[in-house]
């Protein structure tokens, strides 16, 4: 059996679903130790793996890219924060190394410090990506805009026009500060996002067609599901069970973001309607919306309510939104930033769900949207038996095993 050290950023959207494939290794004998965020240790450590806290100068870094007014805005505020926490997570992944002397290392994809650590110790070592990294993949449009793909002369000119003139330019300070960590651990240079995602002998993207766009997306990348943690035996909660209704499952995210009118709106939307709104707000807020036919929480289980779930109203992150799908319940997305205009983009591609930019956000535009996304229930079924197909973290872990093994 293999000691493995794993590595995250400081988001709790990143820790989940890489969980998933910890606790696959845990459950089959290896010694897995993982460095997280401060409050994702009792979450961590209910895996079966031994936890502690990365260095908390990286989680005073915060990810703000809430801020910006647009989607290149955002994109440049978090290419600041993760240089930032990069000369931190290389330090901090060394004292990791000394303590736990693994034979192996997992590093979120986020992470470009402990990324290029982990690279300079020559141990077996692969990325893991809760999301659609930038990656350069012939057909699938440049990351960032939510742009539909387009085949043929026009597509691949859009492509390469797009990515001239917005992605090279957003690149140049996430590559410098990139090649200035990797100067400090002894490795060469990279010309590119790109190139330097792929310097992992493998990486691991929590996702899987059709929602994921087909591609040659190169022979070290595996798609496995959306790495959903598996639900053990829970008692249903005395207020879920008194639900009567079908429910819409209305998500926010765990990080800062302007969306928690997201919750506000799904209510008024709804009122009328015959289902009962249950809602999630991990990153608080001031006011909560009451209604009759709404319970609105900060955490909650998805997985105890998507069993009775006829739609999940999403603000696009990765993990919510695959959370459902993987389920088979159509999901309405309703994108802020980040990644999640890919993220919607997807949804609608695949006819598994419906988009609707927050700037058009109102109670009868997302109204007919649920209304619309309800009757997708075939493309939403397709989208989980392709989650399936991948393998899962089955096939994470055997690849990893592999790796590791084969040193």
């Amino acid at each position: 059996m293999a000691t493995i050290l794993a590595y995250t950023s400081p988001a709790l959207g990143h820790l989940l679903p890489m969980g998933a494939l910890l606790s696959e290794l845990s459950h089959r004998g290896h010694a897995v130790h993982l460095r997280t965020l401060s409050s994702g240790l009792d979450h961590a450590r209910g895996l079966g793996v031994s936890v502690e806290p990365i260095d908390p100068r990286i989680e005073a870094i915060e990810l703000d890219d809430w801020k910006a007014s647009n989607p290149i805005g955002a994109l440049k505020l978090s290419i600041s924060a993760f240089g930032r926490r990069a000369p931190y997570e290389v330090g901090d992944l060394r004292r990791a190394l000394r303590e736990v002397e693994p034979d192996g290392v997992l590093v979120d994809v986020n992470c470009w410090g402990a990324h290029s650590a982990a690279e300079a110790t020559g141990l077996p070592w692969a990325s893991f990506a809760p999301y659609t990294p930038a990656l350069t993949v012939a057909g699938v449009p440049p990351f960032g805009l939510g742009l539909k793909p387009m085949s043929g002369p026009i597509g691949r000119l859009r492509d390469s026009l797009v990515r001239a003139g917005v992605g090279r330019p957003l690149e140049r300070p996430a590559v410098a500060a990139i090649n200035t960590v990797r100067s400090r651990v002894g490795l060469n240079p990279v010309g590119s996002l790109d190139q330097f995602l792929r310097r992992a002998p493998h990486l691991f993207l929590a996702t899987g067609t059709p929602f994921q766009y087909v591609g040659d997306w190169g022979e070290n990348v595996h798609m496995i599901g959306p790495c959903v943690p598996e639900a053990g035996p829970v008692e249903v909660p005395a207020w879920l069970a008194a639900i009567d209704r079908p429910i819409v499952l209305v998500t926010t995210s765990s990080e800062r973001q302007s969306d928690a009118g997201l919750v506000g709106t799904a209510v008024e939307a709804l009122t009328d309607e015959p289902v009962h709104v249950v809602a999630t707000l991990p990153a608080g807020v001031d006011h909560l919306p009451d209604s009759a036919h709404a319970t609105i929480l900060r955490f909650v289980d998805h997985d105890l309510v998507l069993g009775r779930a006829v739609c999940a109203v999403t603000h696009g992150g990765m993990g919510a939104t695959q959370r459902a799908l993987a389920r088979g319940v159509p999901v309405c997305v309703v994108p802020y930033g980040r990644d999640q205009f890919e993220v919607a983009r997807r949804v609608e591609v695949a006819g598994c769900g419906t988009r609707l930019p927050a700037k058009r956000l109102s109670a009868p535009q997302l109204r007919n949207k649920i209304r619309e996304a309800m009757g997708l229930t075939s493309g939403a079924r397709a989208v989980a038996d392709g989650f399936a197909a991948t393998g899962g973290v089955a096939r994470g872990a055997d690849l990893f095993e592999h790796l590791v093994g084969g040193n």
